[in-house]
């Protein structure tokens, strides 16, 4: 009888020891998505295009015979020269400038960035020039700009590049350039100037009043 009492004890000591581990075990757990059914991450997307939109010649023309009031053949032909020079733009400054030069001159402006599926963004440029050059004006200038992929990277020094400046339908044409990116100033009128000098124009996003 002391037998059969102690192994029905230790019997029900197991079942009880072993209760817990079962129902751990019968636990349900939510099945596990397999990988080739989840949701890929999404694309990481840059700050800016790869490469920015361009401006046709017709465009340009249409817009630089406004901004002048000048004609569109005229417009037109300096158009063509510089898009024989470097083909499609991705920008344009349109903007005012004062210079004045005794042999040393300089020159401040200030106008809008302008790029397809972009606000305009306020540019400032100023910079010095040193040669035979005499006088002062104040003029309007259109810039095309050119491998400007996003607008921050215009803010930077530009030396003009040698043997550059021309004249074209009335209108003065001189390529300014830094790195890969190229910048063509375009001036009319009083604002032409393109005596013999050399310098460089630094744009900004904001005046700047020493031109160094």
């Amino acid at each position: 009888m002391a037998m059969d009492r102690r192994h029905l004890i230790l019997t029900g000591l197991a079942a009880g020891a072993a209760g817990p581990a079962l129902a751990q075990q019968q636990t349900p757990y939510p099945p596990i998505q397999p990988a080739e059914t989840m949701p890929p991450p999404a694309p990481i997307q840059p700050a800016y295009p790869v490469k920015a939109a361009s401006y046709s010649k017709e465009e340009l023309a249409s817009d630089i015979s406004d901004f002048f009031g000048t004609t569109t053949e005229a417009a037109g032909g300096v158009v063509e020269r510089i898009f024989h020079d470097h083909g499609q733009p991705t920008g344009y400054i349109a903007g005012q400038e004062g210079s004045a030069a005794v042999g040393l001159g300089l020159r401040y402006g200030k106008g809008l960035l302008y790029m397809k599926n972009r606000a305009p963004e306020p540019v400032y440029w100023q910079g010095p020039s040193l040669g035979w050059d005499f006088g002062g004006n104040a003029s309007r200038v259109f810039t095309l700009c050119y491998n400007l992929q996003y607008p921050d990277a215009v803010f930077r020094r530009y030396p003009g590049v040698e043997g550059s400046a021309y004249l074209v339908g009335g209108m003065g044409v001189n390529y300014q350039k830094a790195e890969q990116i190229t910048l063509a100033p375009i001036r009319t009128g009083l604002g032409l100037r393109l005596g013999a000098n050399v310098g460089y124009l630094a744009y900004s996003r904001k005046r700047n009043w020493v031109p160094l």
